[in-house]
């Protein structure tokens, strides 16, 4: 880890502007709009060299729980924060250097993302697969995973147009924030020298960053309090942080220490000297007291003798020395939010452990994990003209990264209204990488070798019931919200009625409430009962027959080859949640059409087949979840009576799935089949693919099922 790997910070625009001094230590006008912050019209260059993208518009988002803003440039959040005196914090994370690494970094955003930084940044890994992967992380934070992003990038090795590649990246993936830096030397360089045709120092850089894009980015540079690796002088670093800020930059975050008094003065001193755009201050937690000392001597930083004093005796107990350095660095914290500055940035090294434990210390989120309240029932994506979007489909309620690479390619987003049900275009499932995570051993260990429909059932229940992380269609723990229909969820899924998406009916809740609210304050949130299962072939028939005597249902029940049977009476999408506010108009984000289920049918089955093709092809297991997959419904059924908590539920009173303890077992000879096994499976065959299958009945075709039973 270098020393520029470890800071951030924003610049002025025009070289040409003086900015008012201010002896406020923590910002300057930071909520004063400056030339460069007014609306940005895209460079002609770039419409002509990404001809139809279409650039950002000015965003009139919602309000977060905590009234601050939660769609825009880093220096306009650091204001709102200030204004509203409340203190946000971000965190920096690195490319990792495997494909596994990134994937598991990628499920630790996912999870971090609860905690509601205000945004993340992304280091720059100079050349080749390093920085491709850097711009690919800053697409899936900003797109999938709803955080807003800062991404790093260096003057090393990069010619300018590399710089241009890594600029048009960025605004691609709707990321709005970059970190400017002139970067460390290569490891075989003893010192840096700048590329042929590039950048020999941060500010250049800003000021091309400005002249190509103007407002479009906000642009970080680097701040250090007590000097880097070439420079040890801080009254020449601090000139140089100022002409950085006289180019362009917005605000400053600046390189880890650990003696808080250093950073005070250092800030007054950037005061003085002009420097008024907020400063935050780069924090390191303490994960091993190797690491810290390493750390420490890297960046030449000061340790205050009171922090070996408590760290030393502790030293060989990596537990013992991370409770003692959030004690540390939390009361450092407060010693700097107490001085007027209100965000934070953490450096993770990619880790969640140390860095939660400093903010739980501090008061800043909750020990319970209770998530951040969102403005939306589902996660917001960044990713470019995304910001307005407020409808979608439920199905992807618990798969919500897969919607969003399914419809990065749409021209437009739905704002308000769903539009035209026959207009939207899901991408293809094996174009987007859309799948089940992790490989064929981890599944495995997580979910076992199931051999009966009931030990299907039972997993469903252990994540019911958080004793699973997850299931191939839920890829977050079960919510709270899911605690008032519990109870009646397990009990379907003992009974091999598989449910993988539902909601409860609420009538009429605040906005602020904990489990079910979102959206501004103030108001009102509403939503009809839900349920998403797959049904034995056997039963189907009867669930329709159940439904069609109750007026106030609404189904779309399909198969894997897509016959889709429904008793909605249009194509117009039916809302399922809603919410009432002052000043606005209802807002309906989340709703139930037929194009999105039938797009989303061939992502849960193929969910399913991805599963089973993590056992080997001869297994019980296999033929099993195969058997399932090809012959089970999937249907989803809404309560349009808000007022009924659980009237859905009745629709299953006293089914239960044939055979439900009848195992798959495998023969000497490698053959599987039921046990016990009777006569004809689908289509005259036995079973799924020419064995004995578990399919049981005559389906919708009114073929005999494997079971020889035909109702």
């Amino acid at each position: 880890m270098k020393l520029v790997d470890l800071s951030v910070s924003l610049e002025r625009v025009e070289s040409n502007l003086d900015p008012p001094k201010s002896t406020d230590i923590s910002s300057g006008d930071a909520g004063k709009k400056t030339p460069w912050q007014q609306p940005f019209q895209m460079p002609s260059h770039i419409c002509r060299q990404n001809e139809g993208v279409t650039p950002l518009r000015e965003q009139t988002p919602f309000s977060s729980s905590s009234d601050l803003p939660i769609n825009m440039h880093i220096s306009d959040k650091l204001a709102a924060s200030q204004s509203a005196g409340k203190p946000t914090f971000s965190f920096e994370f690195f490319p990792p250097k495997t494909a596994q690494g990134v994937q598991n970094l990628y499920d630790r955003m996912n999870r971090m993302h609860g905690l509601g930084p205000a945004f993340i940044d992304i280091t720059w890994g100079a050349g080749g697969r390093l920085s491709d992967l850097t711009c690919e992380m800053v697409n899936v934070a900003q797109s999938a995973h709803g955080l807003e992003t800062c991404m790093h990038l260096t003057c090393t090795d990069m010619e300018r147009s590399k710089v241009d590649w890594a600029l048009k990246e960025a605004y691609r993936a709707g990321c709005t924030n970059i970190l400017a830096l002139r970067g460390d030397p290569p490891r075989e360089k003893e010192k840096w020298t700048a590329t042929q045709g590039g950048f020999m120092y941060a500010k250049d850089l800003v000021r091309y960053i400005r002249d190509r894009y103007g407002n479009h980015f906000d642009i970080g540079v680097a701040g250090y309090p007590e000097g880097c690796d070439d420079q040890d002088d801080r009254v020449l670093l601090m000139d140089h942080l100022k002409e950085k800020v006289d180019a362009g930059a917005t605000f400053v975050v600046t390189q880890m220490f650990y003696d808080v008094d250093i950073f005070l003065d250092w800030v007054r001193q950037c005061r003085k000297l002009g420097i008024t755009v907020p400063i935050i201050p780069g924090i390191m937690p303490i994960h091993t007291y190797a690491a810290f000392l390493r750390r420490a001597t890297w960046t030449k930083c000061n340790i205050p003798p009171e922090w070996t004093e408590a760290l030393e005796p502790v030293k060989n107990d990596d537990a013992a020395v991370r409770e003692v350095g959030k004690v540390l660095v939390a009361e450092m914290c407060r010693r700097m939010l107490d001085a007027g500055i209100l965000h934070l940035h953490f450096y993770t090294m990619n880790l969640a452990g140390a860095t939660r434990m400093v903010l739980e210390d501090l008061g800043l989120v909750d020990p319970a994990g209770t998530p951040v309240k969102q403005p939306l029932p589902w996660r917001q994506s960044l990713g470019l003209n995304r910001r307005d979007e407020n409808v979608r489909p439920i199905f992807w309620r618990n798969h919500h990264a897969s919607y969003v690479r399914r419809t990065q390619d749409w021209d437009e987003f739905p704002n308000g209204r769903w539009g035209d049900s026959r207009s939207p275009a899901f991408g293809e499932l094996d174009a987007y990488g859309i799948g089940l995570k992790g490989t064929n051993e981890q599944n495995i260990k997580l979910w076992g070798e199931p051999r009966s429909v009931r030990d299907v059932g039972s997993l469903f229940v252990r994540y019911l019931q958080s004793d699973l992380e997850s299931i191939p269609w839920s890829e977050a723990p079960i919510s709270g919200e899911a605690d008032m229909i519990k109870p009646e969820l397990v009990e379907l899924n003992r009974r091999g009625l598989l449910t993988i998406n539902s909601q409860p009916a609420v009538d009429g809740v605040r906005s602020t409430d904990p489990v079910h609210g979102w959206g501004p304050r103030n108001g009102y949130v509403y939503q009809k009962a839900y349920i998403e299962l797959f049904v034995h072939p056997a039963l189907i028939e009867r669930v329709i027959e159940r439904i069609n005597q109750n007026p106030d249902l609404t189904y779309y029940a399909v198969n894997k080859s897509g016959q889709l049977r429904t008793n909605a009476t249009s194509d117009e999408p039916n809302a399922v949640t809603w919410g009432v506010f002052s000043g606005k108009e209802i807002i309906q984000p989340t709703i139930v059409e037929t194009i999105s289920f039938l797009a989303w049918k061939d992502e849960a089955y193929r969910l399913g087949l991805d599963w089973a093709r993590c056992h080997a092809a001869d297994s019980p297991s296999r033929r099993l979840l195969d058997g399932l997959m090809e012959t089970w419904h999937l249907i989803n059924i809404v309560d349009n009576d808000f007022h009924r908590q659980k009237e859905i539920f009745n629709l299953f009173r006293d089914l239960e799935a044939p055979d439900l303890d009848q195992s798959v077992a495998k023969l000497p000879n490698g053959d599987v089949h039921d046990t016990p096994s009777t006569s004809n499976g689908v289509n005259g065959v036995n079973g799924v693919n020419g064995v004995n299958g578990i399919s049981g009945v005559s389906g919708a075709n009114g073929v005999n099922g494997a079971n020889g039973t035909a109702k």
